[in-house]
């Protein structure tokens, strides 16, 4: 006989939090021995203070989780907005001048 008190899930959720949990598994469909599909399934379970730890933090350096997505987005509109000038000047038959990435005139060319 055990000792052990039963866990309650607060207890099983904390110890997998800290230590983490990794879920692995492969989806093959095939037909007729001719491979159609594969899906590898890799999941991690464990708290942002372990995942740290281990070596990954993608979520923070992920635009669309860490808030810079607006300013990625607004930049591809002012480069678009650029492209779109420059392209204009050249089907019109204007020279077009270099322009560096802060808008300044490049020097040379």
């Amino acid at each position: 006989m055990s000792n052990r008190e039963p866990a309650n899930l607060g207890d099983i959720l904390e110890r997998v939090l800290d230590r983490g949990v990794v879920i692995a598994g492969d989806i093959r469909v095939n037909l007729l021995d001719i491979e159609l599909l594969t899906i590898k399934l890799r999941l991690l379970i464990a708290s942002v203070d372990t995942a740290r730890e281990l070596g990954i933090d993608w979520w923070e350096r992920d635009p669309f989780l860490s808030g810079r997505d607006r300013e990625l987005v607004e930049e591809n509109r002012r480069l678009r907005r650029r492209l779109s000038a420059v392209e204009g000047r050249a089907v019109e038959g204007h020279p077009v001048e270099g322009r560096g990435v802060e808008g300044r005139e490049e020097v040379g060319g």
